[in-house]
């Protein structure tokens, strides 16, 4: 797996890991990864996938259907290269808050539903339910959540975007969610408020 890894001054901190969306790759989100600060490090990875030439993280079978099983399989293979880069690369996988976008908020939201206490918190970026029938699952603690949807999104229906949120929630995650009044692309106001709740939940330990 291609990916971008840029350590913080303190390498022992939090990593911030970034997922890209569909047609982007593992240079898109570095500018909104450098937003965080110089005390986070940095993983941004491509995803595996190639639809029509645009990198993926899993396959789809039409707008807003998933291959769920390809879905489960990536998720998988996801989270194994994260754990052999960490040991690579020399930062704490225990410390890994995922920022995802769209097709990348989709399978960091599956890792959350597969394995919840994988992630120390998430940020996620216009997701959909990954799953149309998610098999029980029980967040560890009271890990936070940080979801931003745009209210007039037309790939993203927002009952389905609340459905989602009860379903973190009943499971134990601390979520945030918030609707605003943008499409699916991204803007500074996603871009504050994901600066705001990550400051508020993680500390950002000083370089000795």
């Amino acid at each position: 797996m291609k990916y971008i890894y840029q350590p913080a001054a303190n390498p022992t901190g939090y990593t911030l890991l970034l997922l890209h969306g569909t047609g982007g790759n593992e240079a898109d989100l570095l500018p909104i990864g450098r937003q965080f600060g110089d005390g986070v490090n940095i993983l941004s990875l491509r995803g595996n996938v190639s639809e029509h030439g645009m990198p993926r993280f899993f396959k789809r079978i039409g707008m807003g259907i998933f291959d769920e099983d390809d879905l489960r399989f990536r998720t998988n293979e996801l989270l194994h290269n994260i754990t052999t880069i960490s040991g690579k690369e020399s930062f704490d996988a225990g410390k890994l808050i995922a920022l995802g976008y769209s097709n990348g908020a989709n399978i960091a939201g599956s890792a959350l539903l597969m394995y919840p206490d994988f992630f120390a918190g998430a940020i996620l970026f216009r997701p959909m339910q990954p799953f149309v029938s998610p098999e029980p699952f029980a967040a560890i603690g009271r890990t936070p959540i940080l979801m931003t949807n745009g209210a007039v999104d037309p790939t993203i229906d927002p009952a389905a975007t609340q459905r989602y949120v009860q379903l973190l929630e009943n499971a134990g995650f601390d979520v945030a969610a918030y609707s605003l009044p943008s499409g699916h692309g991204l803007t500074q106001e996603d871009l504050h408020l994901a600066q705001q709740w990550f400051h508020e939940h993680f500390s950002i330990a000083p370089v000795e």
